[in-house]
């Protein structure tokens, strides 16, 4: 994985202008991407995952799941302003052999950080705003059709905010939305729950049994990010055509 020298890319003036809208939304506690890096979570089996926005100075977790009581960190104390440089998933299998030497590494090492994996938000002109990560405490491998299910996770997550940002002054319509979006979360948080209780009670991980929950969790996660991007998609169409 090739890095630049410095956290702060040549187009930083225009990248922040590009944000400037989604700070605005506020940061109070927002229950429909709380459920989706909740779901990202449990997607990957990891105990921690978030929509970061990155900010001149700082690191605004838009979504936090896991990582207690953290709502802002400097930009230098976060790996998603590493993430947001690169075109593809930035993945550290274990940074405590591989530290990232662009932030301060003694954050994740007093967390107990191991493993981190994130993809940029990218607006619809190309800049990247943010990410959403996964983050473990074990070190850990992120195959490719992993790799691909996070990259398609975030390009709903960023749809997500624009459907956020579309939505500010239709409140009307916006209950109706978000009701719908959360229906789906909630429902495959409840699979995925179910799913994951039922493997625990397999004697072995790789039993007839345990392989059929396995792939089943496989393709909720197939669906529930196909079902996420087509309302996302569908709401923003309906609202510009309005």
């Amino acid at each position: 994985m090739s890095l630049p020298d410095s956290l702060i890319p040549a187009n930083d003036i225009q990248r922040l202008h590009a944000l400037a809208p989604y700070q605005v939304m506020g940061t109070a506690p927002d229950a429909v991407f709380d459920e989706v890096v909740r779901l990202t979570a449990k997607l990957f089996g990891v105990p921690i995952a978030l929509v970061s926005l990155i900010e001149e100075d700082s690191v605004w977790f838009k979504a936090n799941f896991g990582l207690a009581s953290a709502e802002r960190v400097a930009r230098n104390e976060s790996i998603c302003s590493v993430a947001i440089l690169q075109e593809e998933t930035t993945i550290y299998e274990d940074l405590r052999a591989q530290p990232c030497h662009l932030t301060n590494p003694g954050v994740a090492e007093a967390l107990d950080l191991r493993f981190y994996a994130g993809y940029p938000l990218r607006t619809t002109e190309g800049h990247s705003i943010g990410a959403l990560c996964i983050i473990d405490r074990q070190p850990r491998t992120l195959s490719p059709i992993e790799q691909e299910r996070l990259q398609k996770l975030a390009a709903v997550v960023m749809k997500m905010l624009d459907l956020r940002l579309a939505l500010k002054q239709q409140p009307t319509q916006a209950v109706v939305t978000w009701l719908q979006l959360y229906h789906h979360l909630d429902q495959s948080l409840t699979r995925l729950d179910t799913l994951g209780k039922l493997i625990q009670w397999e004697t072995s991980p790789t039993s007839v049994a345990a392989l059929d929950y396995q792939q089943s969790i496989q393709e909720e996660a197939t669906l529930v990010t196909r079902v996420l991007d087509e309302q996302t998609t569908a709401a923003l169409s309906a609202l510009q055509r309005s």
